[in-house]
C-alpha cells in the first residue's frame, strides 16, 4: 500500500523492545504511534507517541583509543576529523602533528601517514574534511595547501586535487553521495561582508573534477547573533541556546533542512520530499548555564574587541527543539538535542586565571534516530564526555566519536546502541 495516496494514516508499530501499550505514562514509553499525511507534494510523518526502541536506550563504549601517557601512537594532540571504512578501520586526522592516524576496528594502531609540508602526502593545515571513498581511497581536505590529498588504502599518496579555495578552514564535515561524488563545504564569496556570506557545497567527481557548486537551502529565518567589529576584523557568535537553521547532506543525494525553533525537518528528496515532526519538551536554561554561556561568548568576542560587551538579543529561557542533524552512510538520520544541564568539574581549571571556572555546565546529549523512511527508532542518551566535534561517524547501531576523560585526554570511542529493559512503573 502506498502511504502517499492516503490523506491520513495512523500507524501503530509494536516492538519487542517495548513493553506494550499502557505499561506506564512516561514520555516515549510504549509502541510507536505515528501519522503519515500527504500535504501538497510532501509526505508529513508525525511522531505521536512511543518509539521502536526501548525508551531507556543508551550509547555504551565498545572500543576506546587514546591515553594520557605512554605509547605515542595512542596519544592525541588535536583530532579534527574522523572517518571509518566499511571494514571498521578508523582514520583520524591529528592536526597538531599534522598526520593521519590509522587504527583497525579493535583500536590497534596500523600506521601514521603524512607530516607537515606541501609535498606528496604532506599537510599544510588540514581541517574537518575526511572521507573514505567506495574503492578504499581516503580523501583529506587540506585548505593550508588549497587541495585534497588522496591516499591509497595502504597509505601511499596517490594524487592531489586542487579543488579547495585557500584560507577557508572549517570544522564542517565533507559528505559522500552514492557513487562516490564528494561534497565539500565552502563560502561562495569570501570577499563580501561576513553578514552576507553564503554557504554552498562543491561537488567533486571520484576522479577529482569539480562538477558544480550547490547552494545550501535557506529559509526566511534570522538567527540570533552577537558581533564584535574593530575596523576590518569581525567576529560573530550565535546567541547561546537560540534556535538555528540546520542543513546537512543525505548520501542518497539531497539536503535535509530544518530550524530548531520547532521539531520539524525536511528531507528534500527530488523524488518526493518528506517532513518529519515530533513534540519534545524543551529543557530550561538555568541561570547558572546562562551566566556561563554569556561569559564564554564574551571571552570569545573580546579576542576581536577587548572592550566588547553584550550587544545582542538575550539568551533564551529554553533550549531549542534540536541543535543539529546528521545523515549516516546507511541512510538513517540522527538528530541531536540538548538535554538538561549537568554540572561537572572543569579539568582545565586554573585558580590563578581569573577567567577560569571550577565548574562547567554540560548538556545531557540526546540523539533521536530515524530510519530513511521516517520511522522513529527512539531517543538514545549518550555519555557526557562524548563530543560532536569533530563530526561523529554513524553506521547502523554504532557511533564513532571523540571523547574527553576526566583529565581532558582525547580518546576515540566506538559506541553501540544498547536497549536496556524498561524500568517498571512505581
Amino acid at each position: 500500500m502506498d502511504l502517499r495516496t492516503h490523506p491520513l494514516l495512523v500507524l501503530v508499530v509494536l516492538s519487542a523492545a517495548c513493553g506494550g501499550p499502557g505499561n506506564d505514562d512516561r514520555p516515549g514509553t510504549g509502541p510507536l504511534v505515528e501519522t503519515r499525511e500527504s500535504v501538497d507534494d510532501t509526505l508529513v510523518v508525525r511522531v505521536v507517541s512511543g518509539s521502536t526502541w526501548s525508551p531507556d536506550a543508551v550509547l555504551e563504549p565498545e572500543v576506546e583509543i587514546g591515553m594520557l601517557d605512554g605509547d605515542e601512537d595512542y596519544m592525541f594532540g588535536q583530532i579534527r576529523s574522523l572517518a571509518v571504512a566499511p571494514d571498521g578501520t578508523i582514520y583520524a586526522m591529528d592536526a597538531q602533528i599534522p598526520a593521519l592516524r590509522v587504527y583497525d576496528a579493535d583500536g590497534a594502531h596500523q600506521g601514521t601517514w603524512g607530516r607537515h609540508g606541501g609535498g606528496p602526502g604532506e599537510f599544510g593545515r588540514p581541517d574537518g574534511g575526511l572521507v573514505v571513498l567506495g574503492d578504499g581511497r581516503i580523501a583529506v581536505r587540506d585548505p593550508g595547501n588549497s587541495r585534497m590529498q588522496i591516499y591509497a588504502p595502504d597509505g601511499t599518496p596517490l594524487e592531489t586535487w586542487p579543488v579547495i579555495p585557500g584560507g577557508f578552514n572549517t570544522s564542517r564535515q565533507m559528505h559522500l553521495s552514492r557513487g562516490d561524488t564528494l561534497l565539500t563545504p565552502l563560502i561562495v564569496d569570501l570577499t563580501v561582508d561576513i553578514r552576507d556570506w553564503r554557504a554552498g557545497m562543491q561537488r567533486v567527481s571520484p576522479e577529482g573534477t569539480i562538477i558544480d557548486t550547490l547552494m545550501l537551502p535557506e529559509a526566511d529565518f534570522e538567527e540570533l547573533m552577537v558581533e564584535a567589529r574593530v575596523e576590518q576584523n569581525v567576529s560573530r557568535n550565535g546567541v547561546p541556546f537560540a534556535p538555528s537553521e540546520q542543513v546537512t547532506w543525505h548520501p542518497d543525494g539531497f539536503f535535509i533542512h530544518g530550524i530548531g525553533d520547532q521539531y520539524s525537518f525536511t528531507l528534500m528528496d527530488p523524488s518526493g520530499p518528506m517532513r518529519i515532526e515530533r513534540e519534545v519538551e524543551l529543557p530550561r536554561v538555568t541561570s547558572e548555564e546562562r551566566a556561563e554561556a554569556e561569559a564564554l561568548t564574551t571571552r570569545n568576542l573580546r579576542y576581536t574587541d577587548p572592550n566588547w560587551r553584550w550587544n545582542g538579543p538575550a539568551i533564551p529561557d529554553r533550549k531549542p527543539a534540536f541543535d543539529n542533524i546528521y545523515a549516516a552512510s546507511d541512510g538513517r538520520i540522527w538528530v541531536f538535542r540538548q538535554g538538561p544541564g549537568v554540572e561537572l568539574d572543569d579539568p582545565n581549571y586554573d585558580p590563578d586565571d581569573p577567567d577560569s571556572v571550577e565548574i562547567r555546565w554540560h548538556d545531557t546529549p540526546l540523539w533521536d534516530v530515524f530510519e530513511r523512511d521516517g520511522t522513529f527508532l527512539g531517543t538514545v542518551e549518550a555519555p557526557l564526555e562524548m563530543s560532536r566535534f569533530p563530526t561523529p561517524v554513524f553506521r547502523g547501531d554504532r557511533v564513532w566519536a571523540l571523547a574527553r576523560d576526566e583529565f581532558d585526554v582525547q580518546r576515540i570511542v566506538r559506541y553501540r546502541v544498547v536497549q536496556r529493559p524498561e524500568t517498571a512503573s512505581p
